[in-house]
């Protein structure tokens, strides 16, 4: 996934009200930007920190700054918008960076199914389902990680996600392929959990949805200011 233009850099000032952050832009001037990232962001708000930012060409934005990365000083970039990760996926999938998702013939976004949700991405063998199973992804964006190289998933409750495990389950129920995927917006890591001290039951969810036949992959991203690309699968390590 290619950014539009080279990122910009700034210094973290603070971040508030979830999707606002004020920084200094390399010239001096204070700004406020969007951040797209409801959770937490643990380790990643510490004022002071260099970030990498957007910059929308849509003259009528009322923030025409996003906030794209947080560079950590052991770490280096760390992704923190929650949208790339789909865009990330969806780049990648076709071009065979992601060889468990190979050999699809349709690629679609945000397609409705199970109660009132969207799946992130449904790869399907051809328009009228003839082939084999269609495979249903639900992606997730992951940064966090206290004891690198472990990351870890969520930052924060989700309920939300424990729902997505739950449609997937439905799924593989009702004949389907269903994938949970993780994409660590970060370099700096070799394995992958669930921070079960953090939500008590995403964890548990996630590995009641692995036992009943929902895949679990986590790939790793190479970061630059120029673009994020998919790296390298990491192994999922569930706990006892």
């Amino acid at each position: 996934m290619r950014f539009k233009s080279s990122l910009e850099h700034g210094t973290l000032i603070r971040r508030y009200k979830r999707f606002l952050a004020d920084v200094v832009l390399e010239d001096g001037r204070e700004t406020t930007v969007h951040v797209p990232n409801p959770g937490a962001m643990l380790g990643l708000t510490a004022p002071g920190l260099p970030v990498w930012l957007s910059r929308s060409p849509d003259p009528k934005r009322k923030l025409p700054l996003t906030l794209e990365a947080v560079i950590l000083p052991d770490a280096g970039p760390v992704g923190v918008n929650t949208l790339n990760p789909n865009r990330i996926a969806e780049a990648a999938i076709p071009r065979g960076r992601i060889p468990e998702l190979t050999g699809y013939r349709i690629l679609r976004r945000e397609v409705r199914y199970d109660v009132d949700s969207r799946i992130d991405i449904l790869l399907e063998d051809d328009a009228k389902g003839l082939g084999r199973p269609s495979c249903w992804v639900e992606i997730k964006n992951c940064h966090f990680s206290r004891t690198p190289p472990l990351a870890e998933f969520p930052d924060c409750n989700t309920v939300r996600g424990v729902k997505h495990l739950k449609a997937l389950e439905r799924v593989v129920e009702a004949g389907g392929r269903a994938v949970m995927l993780f994409i660590v917006q970060r370099m700096d890591c070799d394995s992958f959990t669930t921070a079960d001290d953090i939500d008590r039951a995403y964890g548990p969810a996630l590995r009641e949805a692995a036992s009943r036949g929902v895949e679990v992959l986590c790939y790793s991203c190479h970061l630059s200011s120029e673009a994020i690309r998919l790296d390298r699968a990491l192994p999922w390590r569930p706990h006892p």
